[in-house]
């Protein structure tokens, strides 16, 4: 193993590198818990497709899955304030009573100090509407030192009943931070952090969390964010994918045939896996432009524009996508 690797294993909980065996984690007929972040959908004049936005969430709690907004899917972080609200608004609506979780998000800038009272806020709102948050992660939660962070999780914990932490490589915002698996284990130790999603896209980092969770606290869910990689649910993750909002119903359909035994969990699998290949290749932001693209090509959606300030996929993409989805058997 390599040393960068060797720095991880830096709490009494994290078993020996030369004990590390993957296939030792994995979990065959286990139900798998799917939260799917949900797109917020455009006109190609800029404003919100909020007709677009309500069916998209409806047909996820319909699929099964517990639908996640004001997430990255849904451009959390370019969003104002009574957007973000308007959409936690209507989700309780379609929601009523079942479980969704929602983005609680603090824009800051690099050197800002952690803002406490900003993240209060998020979260009351959230839960005000029927939602559990998850903790996105800023400038000024990140750029402390680790006691710190932890210790800042926990604040936060006292407001809550339960909540989702977040870790979001550069890659995706440059305000995120994969942590290190002692900081990662201080989020195990606070009982309403019912578990965190992962988004390092690095299988071997989050295979250290699902051992570490298995040692310490096996009822934490490690959410995989990992786009690149959605067979970790054969591991032990649970997860909370941008990919899932292009096919709710087929990530139900494959979590079913996980949980079933069926081999038909295989292709299926597959071929979700080619549609995140092509999606969540560089620049990773544009992967809500692909969304758009896709939805809108399975006639969930009227329009393909994505948000006016992300980032865009060329045109030419349309034509792989639709190919893509005719092989899932979606798209005609």
């Amino acid at each position: 193993m390599t040393s960068r690797l060797s720095t991880l294993q830096t709490t009494d909980a994290a078993p020996q590198e030369d004990a590390f065996d993957p296939i030792a984690l994995l979990r065959p007929r286990r139900k798998i818990t799917g939260v799917s972040a949900i797109l917020l959908p455009f006109f190609d004049d800029g404003e919100v497709d909020w007709a677009g936005f309500e069916a998209h969430v409806a047909r996820t709690l319909e699929a099964g899955l517990t639908p996640a907004v004001n997430m990255d899917t849904g451009y959390v972080n370019l969003l104002d304030d009574a957007t973000r609200q308007e959409a936690l608004a209507r989700t309780q609506t379609i929601a009523d009573g079942q479980e969704f979780v929602a983005g609680a998000f603090v824009g800051d800038r690099p050197g800002a100090t952690f803002d406490y009272d900003a993240y209060a806020c998020q979260i009351e709102t959230i839960q005000q509407a029927g939602g559990v948050p998850v903790i996105f992660q800023s400038f000024g939660l990140t750029d402390q030192p680790a006691e710190a962070i932890v210790a800042s999780y926990a604040r936060l914990a006292a407001l809550c009943e339960r909540f989702i932490a977040f870790e979001l490589g550069t890659m995706f915002a440059p305000f995120g931070k994969i942590y290190d698996l002692e900081t990662y284990a201080g989020l195990l130790d606070i009982p309403q952090c019912i578990g965190a999603k992962h988004s390092s896209l690095n299988r071997m980092l989050e295979w250290r969390r699902l051992q570490l969770r298995d040692a310490r606290r096996p009822d934490f869910k490690v959410f995989t964010g990992n786009d690149l990689a959605i067979d970790m649910v054969m591991y032990g993750s649970d997860y909370l994918l941008g990919l899932s909002t292009f096919a709710p119903d087929l990530f139900a359909q494959r979590d079913a045939l996980w949980a079933a035994g069926d081999p038909d969990f295989y292709e299926l699998n597959d071929r979700l896996q080619y549609l995140g290949f092509f999606a969540f290749r560089r620049p990773v932001p544009a992967y809500k432009h692909s969304a758009a693209q896709f939805l809108k090509l399975r006639g969930w959606i009227a329009s393909d524009a994505p948000h006016p300030r992300s980032e865009r996929r060329p045109e030419s993409d349309v034509a792989i996508l639709r190919e893509l989805g005719e092989r899932l058997g979606v798209v005609n």
